[in-house]
């Protein structure tokens, strides 16, 4: 039997609307990835795909460190965010000290609106129904 060596890697969790994101980083200069595919190719948008990189540039980590994201759910915008917040997370238990600089570039900040609920005898969360006087 071979072994296979694994890298040990730091996982955060990280959450936008109806998006969740597994995140782990790796030491190394690998390219990282999302839903086993290339950030690039995942997030077409560049905007997106520097937001994902963002927890790695504040914290001075770019070519040393890497990701690989799992993303379920909403849509891409959502899922850049849910990826970031997973990253930053995943950062602050790999060097504690890294805490101070990410949290000073709101990067450790859940953001907290979601969709409102349907409510009964109205047609969606607030638009209720029009009545006619006859």
């Amino acid at each position: 039997m071979a072994k296979t060596s694994v890298s040990k890697y730091y996982e955060g969790i990280g959450r936008r609307k109806t998006s969740t994101a597994r995140v782990r980083v790796f030491e190394g200069a690998s390219a990282s990835s999302v839903n086993l595919k290339p950030v690039e190719e995942y997030f077409a948008l560049k905007t997106l795909v520097g937001k994902t990189m963002r927890p790695f540039v504040v914290t001075d980590q770019i070519g040393k460190l890497y990701f690989t994201a799992k993303v379920t759910g909403g849509g891409i915008n959502g899922q850049a965010d849910a990826v970031k917040l997973g990253v930053a997370r995943a950062l602050v238990k790999m060097d504690p000290l890294l805490k101070t600089v990410l949290r000073k570039e709101d990067l450790l900040i859940r953001d907290p609106r979601m969709v409102e609920r349907k409510k009964y005898h109205h047609i969606k969360a607030r638009k209720k129904p029009q009545f006619s006087k006859r």
